[in-house]
């Protein structure tokens, strides 16, 4: 049961990875996109761009650093009940 749980939190994570890689790419690429059109709402898709671009890795690690801590204490203490 344990194999079987590891084996879907892998594929699950796969995806989920493969998922953020294509939301980094395409951040990127719209970025260079509304860099190079000259539109009057252009300079504003610009600025939110490349702030998501900066902001969305650095939640997503605070998320996952936050994550590991919290699931480290939940581990220790199911050991320390059984």
């Amino acid at each position: 049961m344990i194999l079987m749980k590891n084996k879907k939190s892998g594929k699950i994570k796969r995806i989920l990875a493969a998922l953020g890689a294509f939301l980094l790419f395409a951040m990127y690429a719209l970025t260079l996109v509304f860099a190079l059109i000259d539109h009057s709402a252009t300079k504003g898709l610009l600025k939110a761009s490349i702030a998501c671009t900066i902001l969305l890795p650095v939640l997503l690690y605070a998320f996952i650093l936050v994550y590991r801590l919290t699931d480290k204490d939940q581990r220790r203490r199911n050991e320390e009940e059984s």
